[in-house]
Order: C-alpha cells, then sequence, then structure tokens
C-alpha cells in the first residue's frame, strides 16, 4: 500500500486568553487521528495557529497597556505550553498574525475581486463617539428589548434567550466607554456568498461533512446565502485590505487562511511539497478538525472562498460537540471550568486523553466529562488491565530468565488472532469511532488476562520442572502487552514511549507481523499511576479561583 500524503488542521484558538479543556478535547482528538495515521505509515503533517486579529485583542492589550504584538506573543506563548503538556503533536504551530498569513489574504482577496465576488456597501452601525471606533455587537450593553432584563449585549439576551438586533436594544451604552453610541454609515466590502448558491448546494451534498452538519447548512443555503460582510474599520487590529485604506480584513477572514499560511511556514523550513496540498487535482488529503459551532465559517465562507481563489477543496470537515462537565456547561463556580493549566499542575495529560478516546464518536453530540466515571474507568482500563498484563508477567521473567521471552511462542494463534483485530481497530480509528475502538481493545486486554488467570504462571512458579511453562505464559502475556499498546500508542504517547523502553522495541503497526520469539525485555518500571480522587478535588477547587 502506498503512502497516503494527508494534511490535518484543528481549529485556530483565539489568542486572547489560555486554552480550557474545551480546547483540548480538540486538539486531543485531532493529535490521536494524526498520531494513527503516522503509525500507519502514512505522510500525515497537523499544522494550527493562534487567531491572533480583531477588535477584542486590540482592546484587552489596551487595557494592559502592551502592544497588541506583545499581547499575543504572551497569550501564544501559554498556548503552545498547554498543548505541549497535553502531548499535541504540532508539525507547526504559527499565527495569522505572520507574513504568510497577510500574502495569502491579500492573494485571496485579490483573486476574489478579480472574479467580481466583492461588492462595497454602505452599512450603519453603532459608534462610540468617545472610543472613535464602530462596536461589534458585543460592545453593546442594554435593557432586552423582549423581556427586559438590563445590562444585556447587543444581540442576545442571557436571561431570556432572545436574538435582536443592537438597534432594538433599549437604553443601549458603549461597554467600552460608558457613553451612548450613535448610529454612523460607512461603506464595507462583502464577499459575495450568493454567488455560491449551487456550488455550496453539491458540496454539502458530497461526503465531506457529517450528515446533521450537512443538513444544518443546507437549511442555511435552502433560506438563500447572505453576502458577508468581510472588512472592518479602523481602528483594528489585523490586516488592511490592499486598495482599501483604513478598511481591514474582519478576523474570520484571515482566520482560515491561517491553516494556509501556518503549512507553508512549515514547508518553507523543511522544504516539504506545499503546492500539492493547496492546488485541485492532486492525491493529497487535507482535513479539518472543528467544533459544531463554527460550522458556517468552514462549511460555506471556506469552501466558496477556496473555489474563487482557485485552490483545493477539503477533503472532509469533522466537527465535534461541546465539552460538559459532570452533565452540565462548565462553570466557575462549580469548579468545573477548567483551565488546561490548571488540569495539568494536578493530573496527568494521558489520563484526559484516554478519557476522550474512550468517549469520543464520529458523531458531532457534546461530550460529558463525569469526573467520578473518569477516575473509574482509567484506573480500571488502564491500570487494572493493560499496565496488569505486563506488571504481571515481566516480574518472573526478570527474577528466573534474565528478561528473556520464549524463543518459540506456545500460543501463536491467540497472538495473531489479536494481531488480526488491527484491522477492526484500524478503520474504527479511521473513522473517528474512538469509542469503539477503545473497546475493543479494553476486550482484547480482558482476554489477556483471562489467558493469564488459566495459566497462574504464580503457581506453576512454585512447582518443580514446569519453568518453561512459566516462560512460555508469561511471554505469551507480554506479547499480548506489546499488541495492546501498539493499539494504545495513538492516545497514549508517553505510555507507549515507555512501553517501548521496556519492550526494548518501538510500536508500530506496521511492525505487528507475528509473535515475538526469543527477544529480550528490560527492566518494568511503573507505565502510569493511578488516579488520586484527591487530586481530581484539588483540581475542581483550584477551578473555582
Amino acid at each position: 500500500m502506498s503512502s497516503r500524503k494527508i494534511l490535518v488542521t484543528s481549529a485556530l484558538p483565539y489568542a486572547n486568553a489560555p486554552l480550557h479543556l474545551g480546547h483540548m478535547l480538540e486538539q486531543v482528538q485531532t493529535d490521536i487521528w494524526v498520531r494513527f495515521q503516522r503509525s500507519r505509515g502514512n505522510h500525515c503533517q497537523y499544522v494550527c495557529a493562534d487567531d491572533a486579529h480583531g477588535t477584542a485583542i486590540m482592546l484587552s492589550a489596551e487595557k494592559q497597556g502592551v502592544t497588541p504584538q506583545a499581547h499575543i506573543g504572551n497569550i501564544k506563548a501559554l498556548h503552545e505550553a498547554d498543548s505541549a503538556g497535553f502531548h499535541i503533536s504540532f508539525d507547526n504551530y504559527h499565527s495569522t498574525h505572520s507574513p504568510e498569513n497577510k500574502a495569502w489574504s491579500e492573494t485571496i482577496f485579490q483573486r476574489l475581486e478579480a472574479n467580481d465576488h466583492i461588492a462595497v456597501r454602505s452599512v450603519v452601525q453603532a459608534y462610540d463617539e468617545v472610543k472613535g471606533l464602530f462596536l461589534a455587537d458585543r460592545f453593546i450593553k442594554g435593557t432586552c428589548p423582549k423581556c427586559k432584563t438590563p445590562d444585556q449585549y447587543g444581540d442576545n439576551c442571557e436571561a431570556c434567550g432572545a436574538t435582536y438586533s443592537p438597534t432594538e436594544v433599549i437604553d443601549p451604552i458603549s461597554a467600552l466607554s460608558g457613553s451612548t453610541p450613535v448610529e454612523k454609515a460607512s461603506d464595507h466590502l462583502f464577499f459575495k456568498l450568493s454567488a455560491f448558491q449551487e456550488l455550496l448546494a453539491d458540496w454539502v451534498s458530497g461526503e465531506q461533512l457529517q450528515t446533521p452538519i450537512a443538513n444544518k447548512l443546507r437549511e442555511w443555503i435552502d433560506a438563500g446565502l447572505q453576502d458577508w460582510d468581510i472588512s472592518r474599520d479602523a481602528p483594528y487590529f489585523g490586516f488592511e485590505i490592499p486598495g482599501y485604506p483604513e478598511k481591514y480584513f474582519y478576523v474570520w477572514l484571515d482566520a482560515p487562511i491561517g491553516y494556509i499560511a501556518s503549512h507553508q511556514n512549515l514547508c518553507a523550513r523543511t522544504g516539504d511539497d506545499f503546492e500539492s496540498f493547496w492546488q485541485p487535482g492532486n492525491d493529497t488529503e487535507l482535513y479539518h478538525f472543528i467544533g459544531k459551532d463554527i460550522i458556517n465559517f468552514h462549511g460555506l465562507f471556506w469552501p466558496a472562498m477556496l473555489a474563487s481563489a482557485g485552490l483545493r477543496q477539503p477533503t472532509a470537515i469533522f466537527a465535534h460537540g461541546f465539552l460538559t462537565v459532570d452533565g452540565t456547561k462548565m462553570s466557575k463556580s462549580r469548579g468545573t471550568f477548567i483551565m488546561a493549566s490548571t488540569y495539568l499542575d494536578h493530573l496527568d495529560a494521558e489520563y484526559l486523553r484516554y478519557y476522550f478516546a474512550a468517549k469520543l464518536s464520529p458523531n458531532v453530540d457534546d461530550m460529558d466529562l463525569n469526573l467520578e466515571d473518569f477516575i473509574q474507568r482509567v484506573n480500571s482500563d488502564l491500570v487494572g488491565k493493560v499496565v496488569n498484563i505486563a506488571s504481571r508477567c515481566s516480574g518472573f521473567l526478570r527474577k528466573r530468565f534474565d528478561n528473556e521471552i520464549s524463543t518459540t511462542c506456545s500460543e501463536p494463534a491467540f497472538i495473531n488472532e489479536l494481531i488480526s483485530a488491527g484491522d477492526s481497530i484500524a478503520a474504527l480509528y479511521e473513522t473517528r469511532d474512538f469509542q469503539r475502538a477503545m473497546r475493543e481493545i479494553i476486550a482484547l486486554a480482558d482476554r489477556a488476562n483471562q489467558y493469564i488467570d488459566e495459566k497462574k504462571p504464580w503457581v506453576l512458579a512454585k512447582e518443580e520442572g514446569r519453568d518453561q511453562d512459566v516462560q512460555d505464559a508469561c511471554s505469551v502475556g507480554i506479547n499480548c502487552f506489546r499488541v495492546l499498546m501498539t493499539y494504545l500508542k495513538p492516545v497514549l504517547p508517553v505510555m507507549g514511549q515507555k512501553s517501548e523502553e521496556f519492550l526494548g522495541l518501538t510500536l508500530n503497526w506496521t511492525d505487528l507481523q507475528g509473535p515475538l520469539e526469543g527477544h529480550k525485555i528490560n527492566k518494568f518500571s511503573p507505565l502510569i499511576q493511578r488516579i488520586d480522587p484527591e487530586a481530581v478535588t484539588a483540581m475542581v477547587e483550584a477551578s473555582k479561583h
């Protein structure tokens, strides 16, 4: 089988705050899939970047008394540390505030303009005369026009859930200065999304999207696509639009282009092929992992922009649901709005990587991190079942057989059966059905433990003349462990690495050709500790503050 050439992205975190566990759900899901592809021998690269533009970033920097560049630099360092703490294997982590992204944003815009897909229209917006800027809806506060609750945002009410236009807000004020906004007209640039009605109807009917996502996008298409406002007025932190002084690209225009820019930045350093991943008609594959809340940008605007610019379409877009904790939306007061760094201060990243894998399906459903179930499942599956195999068998091999595995496997059919199961497990990984993949792997671990329980090497070791039987039984156990850890390594890279040191070999899917025989292993060291429930309690308490 020839190696596939795959480029993978996950959504760009906004450069205005550190990462929380919702971000890590997406990055871990993506990383598991990427590591699986690499283990199968495919050429798979994973790029991401910080989404570094917009009014919110400009205002945060101003509040801190630093430049926007310094602010996004500080946040990027935090993001990279959080991702590294969760063992996310980016090939490149870049920023949308980069020379590559500026060049590509301008190039794509100029192609859209040359193809008559840009229109200029006057827009009346709320304007803060004190701050001297146009106000995004979230920077307008006032009384809800529906339920009359005060201090609500300019586009939605948190009390009654109503959505409305900022012009409907009662007694509106600017959240930035406290002044009453005035209405002011300004010329804005629009991307003519309405010109892509037919193309997008075909696109959502293809194989690139999960069914619920395709259905949602089809609703928007059937209702008639609206042209998309892609400009913002100065002052604004971003890229100025060529040919339009004082007009800047809206953050969502240059954010997805950041995927191209990050990949180009990588290729410039590695000498890898860039063009074949972005020009149509090549055998390369492009996948985007995103949250369900940003499907309109990735499922409508992005394919239309790419089509107008003469670039290739994504092979597929994989959307996931939100993360809840203990059955409800993440909450600071309950200590369930957990930052990535707070988690890492208290617990091993691989616990959460495994728990996410054990619950992730190809669907768009929300996922619940149930903290009691988290403790029980990780301790039972990883420590009680998988690690247990290696720890039970390694002691006998070390004490009595100088860490040597039997020269002939006594159960080749059993080991080959575990290896054959790799095809169905690989198919589940490929379709992102990690939940079922973990179930199949743990079922194999149960069979391996059952085999050791039946052979009882601890009993055989006390009987004279049964040394070979002890070595054989424990060697089969180590063979089982090797196969299981090969399947789990995309989920548990650190435990995988420790297992490789213990086994004295690399764990690659492509290396599973048959049982190990006459192989020397190394001294067993603990691979992962049990979760201490007190550490989980401490993490929740720390999250309240």
